[in-house]
């Protein structure tokens, strides 16, 4: 997949431009502001549905014209979103059975933004519709540069119970095991006198008074995944008709974990991200270059789209935490560092009123006499100083196996223990290879893993056979792999895999009898004087080398790593600094070089590189003290770019 905007040469910057908010004598003074500030497209129409289809099938499109007329005049691209994330109250109204229902059977009414279900047949055909007027109109404007389809799906409601979903379920269902007997025998039903015996008993895993089945619960997460890709499908393709050959994206957020993104990435034509700091994370450019990672990954290792992200302040964190002064530039070109060729804010100008007033923009509330508008201006000058930067790719030779339905299968209540935490764990070794200089890339299971050194596999407790021989096969061809904890112990259908928990065995020499999950704020002692912590795993070494063992506790002399030629499997979790240490160790072996050989504290570095040679470094130091890499010095929170094969220029 190739990231490509045409009518934006270079970086794209800019943010969402909710110009129905405001008078249209502001748009004049935005527009003389955006060239100010460099910027080169904007977001257009998010949540403008109530403003654009008035009633049913009544259009007014007038403001519209006149705002993408006036922004082709003054050279800034468009793109194009077709509003139909918060359908309007006359349309919910008339439409009461498209709201969407909880598990609980409550309907949830509209007043709010994404009151809809998926599944809903009056939904999907008036959001077409809604798209296919809009790109019937503007399919040959010049402002035009990219279609933005619906916002953030999944968001606010990635699922639905009501009756019109389970009818969907049900169809789905069908579709995936053709039989009620292959669907009894994929969910298990035979406990708990669970059984089907036709396809009209099926339904959602509503509230029940126990645990409820967990593959009905796993298929309902994959069906609604699926819903939402429909919804998807049903707007891009009536777009397509009339505009065959403008880029076509929807925004994903990662925050929400409903979503299979993998299922998704191959139907966008770029992949597009958000992300906001939290500002109260310990470390929040970690969180920032895990969903990079992720987002470069999705999109093929080709540049993507940063959609949307803060200038300082989130409304909707606890606390509205303001960026420091520099922060806004340490933030964007982190983004830029893994992989992103477009940097746009939510949103241009901060809003007014309504429920996101309290969020950040390009154009504060207090206006250009700030900080905030200060440091958008020095961006949108560094981006374009760093134009031929832009179509260049990031370089990882190591990738973190990651998969959604490992996340989802963890939200069951009825797990080994409530600690094991997908999410976190990726997290965790994600942040460990960052703090080496390690690049990482993320890949599905299933994916193509012979490109890469080495390959981390954190938290995969579900895998299927086929998905597992991908993994051996890989190792067979040369490639090195670390498995934790808990790894391949159920089957796609979380059937628990018997005679010793684990889909390789084989592959990693080793047998696990029994797991012993630790109790809160435990540690047991391993025998190269780390501590293993949250789990640990009563294993016995086959033709696998125990590296390390536990040296007290229930499991005192029982492997906690084991190696099998290129092979490592961890039976426990380790704390940050052990971890690092491991995976330095296991990435030598595999001949894994990071950016930097020794790197200081608090300092990442990653290299982009154009396929005609030339290389850039970006180095980041969010240290506390000024520190000194490849003959710059940078101040904490900053960010340097270091041509590698150009005459060096800084542009702190």
């Amino acid at each position: 997949m190739a990231f490509d905007i045409p009518a934006v040469p270079g970086f794209a910057f800019g943010g969402d431009y909710s110009a129905e908010q405001w008078p249209e004598e502001v748009w004049t003074e935005d527009l003389r502001l955006m060239k100010a500030a460099g910027v080169t497209m904007v977001t257009v129409g998010v949540f403008a549905w109530a403003m654009l289809e008035t009633a049913p099938g009544r259009y007014e499109f007038g403001w519209l014209d006149r705002l993408l007329d006036q922004l082709a005049g003054h050279g800034v691209a468009v793109d194009l979103a077709t509003g139909t994330a918060s359908p309007p109250p006359w349309f919910s109204h008339a439409h009461p059975g498209s709201l969407p229902v909880d598990a609980d059977g409550r309907r949830l009414w509209y007043g709010s933004r994404q009151a809809y279900c998926p599944s809903s047949p009056e939904y999907r055909c008036a959001a077409a519709a809604l798209a296919e007027r809009l790109a019937e109109r503007y399919a040959g404007h010049p402002a035009l540069a990219m279609w933005h389809v619906n916002n953030e799906y999944g968001c606010h409601i990635a699922r639905c119970w009501c009756d019109t979903s389970a009818e969907a379920f049900r169809a789905w269902l069908s579709h995936r095991y053709g039989t009620v007997d292959a669907l009894n025998a994929a969910w298990g039903t035979a406990f708990w006198s669970q059984r089907y015996t036709a396809w009209e008993q099926v339904i959602p895993p509503r509230r029940t008074p126990s645990f409820p089945n967990p593959t009905q619960q796993l298929d309902f997460y994959r069906f609604s995944s699926d819903e939402l890709l429909a919804c998807y499908r049903a707007e891009r393709d009536a777009i397509r008709r009339h505009s065959p050959d403008v880029p076509i994206t929807t925004n994903f957020n990662r925050d929400r974990w409903g979503v299979d993104f993998w299922s998704w990435a191959g139907e966008v034509d770029l992949v597009s991200v958000d992300h906001y700091l939290v500002g109260e994370h310990a470390d929040p450019y970690a969180d920032l270059a895990f969903v990079a990672d992720l987002a470069r990954s999705l999109a093929g290792g080709r540049p993507w789209a940063l959609m949307e992200h803060a200038t300082s302040a989130v409304n909707w964190q606890p606390r509205n935490l303001a960026k420091p002064p520099g922060r806004l530039r340490r933030d964007s070109l982190g983004h830029v560092a893994r992989g992103a060729d477009a940097v746009l804010y939510f949103q241009w100008r901060a809003s007014r009123a309504g429920a996101e007033k309290w969020h950040s923009g390009m154009v504060p509330h207090a206006g250009t006499e700030t900080k905030v508008w200060r440091e958008v201006v020095g961006l949108g000058a560094d981006l374009a100083a760093l134009s031929e930067v832009a179509g260049s790719e990031v370089v990882a030779d190591t990738a973190i196996v990651w998969d959604w339905a490992n996340i989802w299968v963890q939200e069951h209540p009825s797990r080994p223990s409530v600690d094991l935490d997908p999410v976190r764990c990726a997290e965790q070794w994600h942040a460990a290879l960052r703090a080496l200089t390690v690049t990482s890339d993320f890949a599905p299971p299933n994916g193509d893993l012979s490109r890469y050194r080495l390959v981390l596999v954190p938290a995969l407790p579900l895998v299927s056979d086929v998905d597992a021989a991908n993994l051996v096969s890989y190792v067979e061809g040369g490639g090195t792999v670390l498995i934790g904890p808990c790894g391949g112990v159920v089957d796609e259908n979380d059937h628990v895999r018997l005679n010793g928990y684990g889909a390789w065995g084989e592959l990693l020499g080793a047998r696990v009898e029994e797991f012993f999950p630790l109790p809160a704020g435990h540690t047991v002692g391993l025998s190269d004087g780390t501590r293993g912590r949250v789990w640990t795993e009563l294993a016995a070494a086959t033709t696998a080398d125990v590296l390390v063992s536990y040296a007290d506790g229930p499991l005192a002399g029982a492997p906690a790593l084991t190696r099998r030629g290129t092979a490592y499997y961890l039976t426990t979790h380790l704390d940050d600094a052990a971890l690092r240490t491991l995976l330095a160790t296991v990435a030598r072996s595999a001949g894994v070089e990071p950016v930097l050989a020794d790197p200081p504290p608090g300092v990442e570095a990653v290299h982009r590189r154009h396929p005609d040679g030339r290389m850039w470094t970006f180095v980041a130091n969010d240290g506390g003290a000024d520190v000194e890499v490849g003959g710059a010095v940078l101040a904490p929170h900053t960010l340097a770019v270091l041509p590698t094969r150009a005459q060096r220029r800084e542009i702190d």
